[in-house]
């Protein structure tokens, strides 16, 4: 039986990864499938052969799927080429799944994020369905998810409606700075996220902060599954870089057979304190600058675009 709902599959140059997540797309069989490449860089030799090597696994769809790909010819570096990409799948289909080469699914996410893409279609307040939530399976709610402003790149699922108010230059940020002093319960948390914000917004380097700040300039939620759905596998490769802590976490099967909603679409406090609490924890008092730290935690899961 074909899996109905688009997935969308960004790969560079590390076809070891690549054909690990194709292997766990290809179980379940989706009847769309979309390839995003990114070029071989100028001056590094090997990418030509690596490149290639990833995108071979266009030749291992042997069902019946209906394939797009996007090859670049030359290096469009992370931002380009995966801003461009999701404009592109966008462009064709109103909802997909989202994965990077090394964005290791559970069966179960596949399932899930087409669960919450039906339930959410028409709620224009959730922006994303996440697969990630690297509490791994200690968010101890008797639902089956949660919703929060977080959102995290490591295997997810949107909308057209949705990606279409993404602010990527984040031209709305300063003002919202300035009228939305405290955008999350926590204070702490807010001026967390709030140096992040400032870095993306001055160095306009990254695709995915942008994404983050636009989901919540318009009060935006993710669905946020109780039990980890996703492992990054990358800890080899142009994307790896600094601390990779939350690499290789284990993942969890989902219960989908009677699914459990949250009473309100609001923020899970708790999920949100733990999440705070993660990032900061056994991190030195000053003198070492938040913004140093919060980077350091954060390099590999957000500003992955150094290549």
């Amino acid at each position: 039986m074909l899996f109905p709902t688009p997935v969308a599959l960004h790969i560079f140059n590390r076809p070891h990864y690549s054909h690990q997540v194709f292997a766990a797309i290809a179980q379940v069989k989706p009847s769309t499938l979309f390839i995003v490449a990114d070029g071989p860089r100028a001056d590094v030799p090997e990418d030509d052969d690596l490149c290639q090597q990833a995108r071979a696994i266009v030749d291992q769809v042997n069902w019946e799927c209906e394939v797009f790909t996007r090859f670049a010819d030359s290096n469009l570096g992370g931002r380009c080429c995966n801003v461009q990409g999701l404009n592109w799948v966008f462009s064709q289909v109103e909802e997909a799944i989202i994965l990077e080469d090394d964005c290791l699914p559970h069966p179960s996410f596949f399932p899930f994020c087409q669960a919450m893409l039906a339930q959410y279609r028409h709620q224009s307040q959730v922006k994303t369905i996440s697969g990630s939530n690297f509490l791994r399976d200690t968010l101890s709610i008797p639902q089956t998810y949660a919703f929060s402003k977080f959102f995290v790149s490591w295997g997810w699922a949107s909308w057209r409606r949705a990606w279409q108010d993404n602010d990527l230059k984040m031209t709305g940020w300063p003002q919202f700075k300035q009228t939305q002093p405290q955008f999350f319960e926590q204070q702490a948390l807010t001026d967390w996220v709030t140096q992040l914000f400032d870095w993306a917004y001055q160095n306009q380097q990254v695709w995915d902060i942008p994404w983050f700040y636009s989901c919540l300039a318009q009060d935006g939620l993710t669905v946020v599954p109780k039990v980890n759905l996703i492992s990054n596998i990358g800890t080899q490769g142009s994307h790896t870089q600094g601390n990779q802590g939350l690499n290789e976490l284990p993942t969890f099967n989902l219960n989908l057979d009677a699914i459990i909603h949250p009473d309100s679409m609001a923020p899970n406090p708790r999920f949100e304190a733990l999440i705070y609490k993660l990032f900061t924890a056994n991190e030195p008092q000053p003198p070492q600058p938040l913004l140093k730290k919060l980077r350091s935690k954060l390099k590999k899961l957000l500003p992955r675009d150094q290549r």
